[in-house]
């Protein structure tokens, strides 16, 4: 006897979050933000086609004068021209936050992947991050920086290892729940291996979170790198980078105070705008903020 069945409506195996970007440009103020930030990672990029003068080119007869024509921004003790070595000093603060971001997040969703599958890993594996989270991360990218020598690659890495374990238990906090859910489990009941249940059914959910916590990281990469530079414990002080010209202006602060706030401007209007862009993200990223927004 044949039984008349009638199909169920399809339901999706997974509801991965899918990240828009119409809220770069949902306030005025997030939109200026995104064109502030856009702008000086333009400037950056195309540091060799707009940069006036090379910014290694000592000119000690040129010392300390205040901007011209031929210096819009003056010159440092040494007669580079400011304006040069800002252009070319958001290559590299850039370059490290970006790094940092790309490599924590990735290292991160492995750890938190695997830490919030497999209970026997999560046991040892976040006791470690919670010994890296125990130590003050200025203080561990000095010590890393300090064994290692004072590199591009050497400093991205001291900047990077303090931020893993912050974004592994983010990860490892959202694999929690989500595992918990009945997609995933009938997913692993049909036999489907964990490989492809942590790729099609975990890091879908992990999308949205990590956008946004890759923002902070890189925000607080470049911070980090200023500081370190500034310190002296940083990138070769020749090297452009913000912190290095903040650095060698402190001391000629009082005489000519522009050494250190024209790189101070940029670093402070590239942290701001990352930061207000994280939060923009979070707010439109985040279910739960959406149902409050509906409740007023």
């Amino acid at each position: 006897m044949a039984i008349e069945t009638v199909p169920s409506p399809s339901v999706p195996i997974t509801t991965p979050l899918r990240p828009r970007f119409g809220f770069l440009t949902a306030t005025p103020i997030i939109a200026a933000a995104t064109v502030l930030l856009v702008l000086i990672i333009v400037m950056s990029v195309l540091a060799p086609w707009i940069a006036p003068h090379d910014p290694l080119q000592l000119k000690p007869a040129l010392r300390l004068r205040p901007g011209n024509a031929q210096f819009l921004l003056g010159t440092d003790a040494y007669g580079r021209d400011v304006l040069s070595r800002v252009i070319y000093g958001g290559r590299i603060s850039l370059l490290i936050g970006i790094g940092a971001a790309i490599f924590s997040v990735g290292i991160g969703l492995v750890i938190g992947l695997v830490s919030g599958f497999f209970k026997w890993v999560d046991a040892v594996m976040m006791r470690i991050m919670d010994g890296l989270m125990a130590i003050p991360s200025i203080l561990l990218a000095i010590a890393v920086v300090s064994l290692s020598g004072a590199t591009i690659t050497t400093v991205m890495i001291a900047i990077t290892i303090p931020e893993i374990p912050r974004v592994a238990r983010l990860v490892r906090s959202v694999v929690l729940s989500a595992r918990e859910e009945p997609y995933v489990e009938a997913a692993i009941s049909v036999g489907s291996s964990l490989p492809k249940v942590m790729w099609r059914h975990l890091v879908p959910n992990t999308i949205a979170p990590l956008i946004v916590q890759g923002t902070y990281v890189c925000a607080s990469a470049i911070l980090t790198e200023a500081i370190l530079s500034f310190l002296g414990a940083g990138i070769n002080p020749e090297t452009p980078t913000w912190g290095n010209i903040m650095a060698d202006g402190r001391a000629y602060f009082q005489i000519m105070p522009s050494l250190i706030f024209w790189p101070g401007l940029l670093l402070s209007i590239t942290i701001l705008s990352i930061n207000l862009i994280g939060d923009a993200a979070r707010d439109a990223l985040d279910p739960r903020m959406k149902q409050r927004e509906g409740r007023k």
